[in-house]
């Protein structure tokens, strides 16, 4: 199997776990190289939904090694509970492995995170609140605590204690809050270090075999594109690298060891937390989308907002991470409307058409989205195997999303279940043919 980055296309929440899931049984290995417990990936296995927060979708796959590599942040109270709640449901963690470089995230962490959302007043981000953003501060700052030094009991004290006197230092004079307890955060942390330190690990040489070996390794991205920190739409962003060039950055592994990267997208568009939506519509299309789809944030539970597909976004998203091809989901959620709608460019109060993604999007009110309608189709599609069963409005309609992206789509997803996910062969096995 070739070597696979799977990254969201849009603004996250794609159902890339769906994805890796699929494709993981021909792997030797699942990686998730980026994001916190802020993002979550909800895997369907017959009647069984799990619901993933930091754990790889990997996971429901015995036999395949799965991976929290360094560019995670990790959370080890939400880790040990993940942990304990799928092993209750006869999950298996002998092949699963954490980075001794991924960074923790600590009490004062989600304190920050909420004291600075509360602080921003009407500009707030949307953060989680999970006390991602500043722990990937801390890694920025070199002051932030790894894996390898969380599960040493004598190195994590003396960690601890020198940052969290500049912490709470901020937390009083700065923000009026009570200090934080070393001792306290010692007792409860010491016993979340015994329970995962079994599967810390030097993580870099470990990846880079299995890449190399040519067996196969899924790398799994967190977020969406436009979440990116530095190509995303900032300042409405996460705090890590959730596109393809992220799957290096956070496992050491080189871009010449990359075959293929699928873009997933959905049939149309959602957003979470602030920030221009070109083709949202807050409108009974809007909440049909929604309640169809079940578009309700895995992590947090937060409605997200919906609208129409966004083709310059995806374009973009082909651009930043030089997308092989895309997997295109959500298309039962589709049916039953009369006529569906693609945006293929933005106009603007000038009256410029513009083909590209504006660097300052989050902030153009002046724009508006350029529609193209295509049929919409009344048959249900949950049903169907294999791209001839599709109904002909919907083949169009992915045909139209090709033509727009210059991508092709090699798997359509028709529902949540692994079943229900066609997989055009020849199509995809021609964007991800391994060069080793």
């Amino acid at each position: 199997m070739a070597n696979i980055i799977v990254v969201g296309a849009q603004w996250g929440d794609e159902s890339k776990g769906k994805i890796v899931d699929y494709l993981t049984p021909a792997a030797d290995m699942v990686v998730r190289y980026g994001g916190g417990n802020n993002a979550g990936h909800s895997v369907m296995v017959g009647s069984e939904l799990y619901k993933l927060h930091l754990v790889p979708s990997g996971i429901l796959h015995s036999q395949v090694t799965c991976v929290l590599s360094d560019g995670v942040v990790i959370d080890p109270g939400v880790l040990v509970s993940e942990i304990e709640g799928l092993k209750a449901r006869g999950v298996s963690f002998a092949k699963f492995l954490i980075s001794a470089s991924a960074h923790v995230i600590l009490p004062y962490h989600c304190l920050f995170d909420r004291l600075n959302e509360e602080r921003r007043g009407s500009d707030k981000i949307g953060t989680t609140g999970r006390g991602v953003g500043p722990a990937y501060s801390d890694k920025a700052a070199r002051i932030g605590i790894r894996m390898g030094e969380f599960i040493d009991p004598a190195r994590f004290e003396a960690r601890l204690k020198v940052v969290l006197e500049e912490k709470n230092s901020i937390l009083t004079q700065v923000y009026g809050a009570e200090p934080l307890s070393l001792a306290s955060i010692i007792a409860e942390y010491r016993a979340y270090a015994e329970a995962l330190k079994p599967y810390v690990a030097h993580i870099a040489p470990i990846v880079y075999q299995a890449a190399k070996s040519g067996k196969g390794v899924v790398f799994e991205g967190a977020q969406g594109t436009l979440l990116d920190l530095d190509l995303g739409t900032y300042p409405y962003v996460t705090s890590s690298h959730p596109i393809a060039a992220g799957a290096c950055l956070g496992t050491g592994v080189g871009p010449l060891m990359i075959d293929g990267v699928i873009g997933i997208v959905k049939s149309y568009t959602t957003r979470v937390g602030a920030g221009v939506f070109p083709t949202e519509q807050l409108n009974e299309i809007g909440e049909y989308i929604r309640e169809r789809g079940h578009e309700y944030g895995t992590t947090t539970g937060r409605p997200r907002r919906c609208g129409w597909l966004d083709a310059v976004v995806l374009r973009y998203a082909s651009q930043v991470n030089s997308l092989t091809c895309i997997s295109t989901g959500h298309l039962d959620v589709l049916a039953g409307l009369e006529s569906v709608k693609i945006c293929t460019a933005y106009k603007t109060n000038e009256g410029e058409t513009l083909q590209d993604l504006p660097w300052d999007l989050s902030f153009r009110e002046d724009i508006e989205p350029v529609y193209e309608t295509l049929p919409g189709w009344g048959e249900e599609v949950s049903k169907a195997r294999t791209w001839d069963q599709l109904p002909v409005n919907a083949r169009a309609y992915i045909e139209r999303i090709e033509s727009l992206t210059a991508l092709p789509a090699g798997m359509v997803s028709v529902g949540p279940g692994r079943e229900e996910t066609i997989v055009r062969e020849l199509v995809l096995s021609a964007a991800l043919k391994s060069r080793r």
